[in-house]
């Protein structure tokens, strides 16, 4: 991908922005500068972050009302990027529908609702205003799940079998996940690891899992639509210091695994070892493993975090499909529906029981 910066596009949305807190200061107005955007105003319920952060990023408006800045920028489009109620719901669900109500597209961060009840009346004001919705789910916009989702397609990996993900988060303990301040961690982390699976497999129709209780780990197993197996281990317990995240896909005789979020490892069908006759581990050039990992030595585009955590492409996906008028292909309502599926499994299914989900 060729980077475009701010200034040079011909044509950018003015867009708003609600939220001034840390994640969107480090992560997502600075994405700002490699997106089609002309950022005109900034909300927050405090007026003196909202103008901190308008100088910062060269907002000429601040407001503490988002209503009011609605009618009086009328912006193209608006990004939220906001926490949680006191009794555990998700601020951003009911001031997207402002927001479209008021005409703008939204692009929100996760979690877009607390469950499915909420997301439906978001996608009736979607639907009603016929206004462009798009949730970051950053994992799918990374270039390491975008080569995998590339790699899974060819014919040469062969029809997908399985795949596994690992992801630290831990599964609250079955007394608490009624309580929905205490299931605030887990709604807000269980979209990454689902949306990756999600992305790469298709919808999950069947789920079980196994809990640990000391650590809130849990190991669960899927089927997909597709008839593809897969396991999801939450590493609740695993050290803060330790790459957090393995992605692997197994095709036929092929398989692809992701480390850390950035290094590729694509190990391809064909290589012959045979067992008890190879003197050499060494493949031929044409089937050999092929390998990619960013290097951190220059000043590049590439080996910012901004990048291969999937910020820019998320956000540069979301202005130029609402700019040309269609819809977008990632982080879509549906998107979200699939994730939250799981979530509610979750939070009614006992340990060692399973349940199929509906279409």
């Amino acid at each position: 991908m060729t980077v475009t910066y701010q200034f040079e596009y011909s044509e950018r949305l003015r867009v708003a922005f609600i939220g001034a807190g840390g994640h969107s200061y480090r992560n997502v107005y600075p994405a700002f500068q490699y997106a089609p955007v002309d950022l005109v105003a900034v909300c927050d319920v405090q007026l003196d972050r909202a103008e901190t952060y308008a100088q910062r990023f060269g907002a000429a408006a601040a407001y503490d009302d988002h209503r009011e800045m609605l009618a009086t920028e009328q912006p193209d489009a608006v990004f939220i990027v906001t926490s949680y109620t006191p009794d555990g719901d998700v601020q951003a669900t009911a001031l997207a529908e402002d927001c479209l109500r008021a005409g703008a597209h939204v692009w929100m961060e996760k979690p877009t609702a607390a469950g499915l009840a909420q997301l439906d009346r978001l996608q009736v004001a979607a639907d009603e205003t016929s206004r462009t919705v798009m949730t970051g789910l950053k994992k799918i916009f990374t270039p390491a799940t975008e080569k995998v989702k590339a790699i899974i397609g060819t014919p040469e990996f062969g029809p997908v079998s399985s795949i596994s993900v690992r992801y630290p988060q831990a599964l609250p303990a079955p007394d608490d996940r009624s309580d929905d301040v205490r299931m605030i961690g887990f709604l807000d982390h269980i979209f990454h690891p689902a949306a990756i699976l999600t992305h790469l497999m298709g919808p999950v129709r069947r789920l079980s899992y196994e809990w640990e209780p000391r650590t809130g780990a849990s190991v669960s197993s899927l089927l997909f639509e597709s008839g593809a197996v897969g396991t999801l281990h939450l590493a609740a317990g695993s050290a803060n210091g330790a790459p957090l995240e393995r992605v692997e896909v197994i095709g036929a005789g092929a398989n692809v695994v992701v480390d850390n979020g950035v290094r590729i490892t694509y190990y391809r069908a064909g290589a012959e070892l045979g067992y008890g006759r190879s003197s050499s581990f060494v493949t031929d050039d044409a089937v050999a493993p092929l390998r990619w990992e960013p290097e951190f030595s220059l000043g590049q585009l590439y080996n910012k975090n901004l990048f291969y955590l999937g910020y820019v492409p998320e956000i540069v996906h979301f202005c130029e499909h609402v700019l040309a008028g269609t819809p977008v292909e990632k982080g879509t309502l549906a998107d979200v529906r699939e994730i939250l599926k799981l979530y509610e499994l979750y939070r009614r299914l006992p340990a060692g029981e399973s349940a199929e989900i509906e279409s």
